[in-house]
């Protein structure tokens, strides 16, 4: 099994909210091969993702769905609506085609709504490269309108893409290792956001021992379990809406680590907008672990 396939069946193992489900299956479908008054139909080599998208248009619509497989040695599953007039009814539960932005951001107000649609997108035509032989994640989508205004909501939440022209269609892209982190984060899955993060450090350390010789596996050590530690307390404060509420020194020390997990205390110290020792920075930052700890620890 792919790397791609195994973070996909994670997705897919998520449980979703009642309330998550519906936008959750509009991301699906309105990334899958076909999405249109003629055809909506989903395609994919992966026999759960077909199943559950067709589990979830039959329980939040009541529409009846026909599963095929196709193909050869890599099989092919299609689920795809065949009936006329259920195809009407999910399009007009969702304003397709009602306004000239593709994507109804009004039915995604919630922000669990929006990484549940941001997730029925990625199960549709989302493709992540394993991060030990590089950093990408691609939407292939069908033009460069779709292709902006999914790049333009991911923005809102604080992911940066790119597009890119390729064939007939477009991608959006990321390329950035943290930028990736976040969106798996966002997409339900933090533990393996922590794990990109860790091989990335690991990479970054290696690639400076070969660089220098001059660092033993000790301090590597140290420098990774460290740099996790404060991911792990700042992400989670960040989720729980804690993090904007710290002082203003903790929160500057928290968004710097968040946004530079490769860098040392001393790089920390010279991307900073203010004059700070690395004592004083490691100081800021292990305030915020003990902040988590306490939380944690009365949980």
């Amino acid at each position: 099994m792919s790397f791609c396939s195994e973070i996909k069946n994670e997705l897919l193992d998520i449980k979703t909210r009642q309330c998550c489900k519906s936008s959750l299956i509009y991301g699906f479908a309105l990334f899958s091969r076909s999405f249109s008054e003629k055809r909506i139909c989903m395609q994919t080599e992966n026999e759960k993702s077909s199943i559950i998208y067709a589990e979830l248009l039959r329980d939040i619509f009541g529409v009846e769905v026909d599963i095929s497989v196709g193909g050869g040695k890599r099989p092919t599953f299609k689920a795809e609506i065949k009936s006329a007039g259920d195809r009407l009814k999910i399009l007009a539960m969702v304003d397709f085609g009602m306004s000239k932005e593709t994507i109804n951001s009004e039915i995604l107000y919630r922000n669990c709504c929006a990484s549940a649609f941001v997730r029925g997108i990625f199960l549709a035509c989302g493709h992540l490269a394993n991060p030990d032989k590089c950093y990408r994640v691609d939407f292939s989508v069908k033009d460069e309108a779709m292709a902006k205004e999914l790049s333009r909501f991911l923005s809102e939440h604080y992911i940066d893409t790119h597009i890119s022209k390729r064939g007939t269609g477009y991608v959006v892209y990321i390329k950035r290792n943290e930028i990736i982190g976040n969106l798996l984060a966002f997409m339900g899955l933090s533990q393996r956001s922590l794990e990109l993060i860790e091989i990335s450090i690991i990479k970054s350390v290696k690639n400076n021992m070969n660089r220098s010789r001059n660092c033993d596996s000790r301090n590597i050590s140290r420098t990774v379990e460290a740099s996790i530690n404060q991911r792990k307390a700042i992400t989670y404060l960040q989720k729980k809406d804690i993090l904007q509420s710290l002082p203003p020194e903790l929160y500057s020390a928290a968004m710097l680590r968040l946004n530079n997990p490769e860098s040392s205390l001393r790089e920390l110290c010279n991307l900073s907008d203010e004059t700070i020792t690395v004592s004083g920075l490691n100081h800021r930052l292990k305030r915020i672990i003990e902040i988590y700890n306490d939380i944690i620890s009365k949980k």
